[in-house]
């Protein structure tokens, strides 16, 4: 299965130590040139964490028609373009570049779209992982992480109340 992703899921995956579960769940990510610009400059401004460079599940192609709408930026309007030219899913958080995306016909997740599989194949533990995105500067509501936790718990048969 291929997937294509813009730049956010892969930088917050990167800073929680989840990276390793994209080619466990999708096999090759395939990312637009102008995401691995963006990922080019994470890595130069956060050196201490994971390159974005050696993965051999880790594939730049070249967009051809990108998808252009106000309010998204270069990295989300290539990786939804790309993921329209090579008929594959999507990963992408910007709420913008989702709304284009569901307009398209698009599969897509966002990074809690990927984490709560990977734990429901015991890759992660997802609470961990919650805790690290709390940590993190990623711009997620810390109760709607709450909320998926306690649902993800449910779907398990596990009591979320101490």
């Amino acid at each position: 299965m291929i997937v294509v992703s813009d730049s956010s899921p892969l930088i917050l995956l990167s800073k929680i130590d989840c990276l390793f579960i994209l080619p466990q769940l999708f096999g090759t990510v395939v990312i637009p040139e102008e995401v691995a610009n963006e990922l080019h400059h994470e890595e130069s401004e956060h050196p201490e964490r994971a390159a974005f460079t050696g993965y051999p599940w880790l594939q730049t192609n070249h967009c051809r028609q990108p998808v252009i709408a106000p309010g998204i930026d270069l990295g989300e309007s290539a990786a939804i373009g790309l993921a329209q030219e090579l008929r594959a899913s999507l990963l992408i958080d910007d709420q913008r570049g989702r709304k284009m995306a569901a307009k398209l016909g698009l599969t897509y997740l966002g990074s809690v779209g990927v984490l709560e599989p990977a734990a429901s194949e015991r890759l992660i533990q997802l609470n961990e992982s919650f805790t690290r995105i709390k940590q993190t500067d990623f711009f997620i509501s810390h109760e709607f992480l709450d909320q998926r936790l306690a649902l993800h718990l449910r779907t398990l048969g596990v009591s979320d109340s101490p």
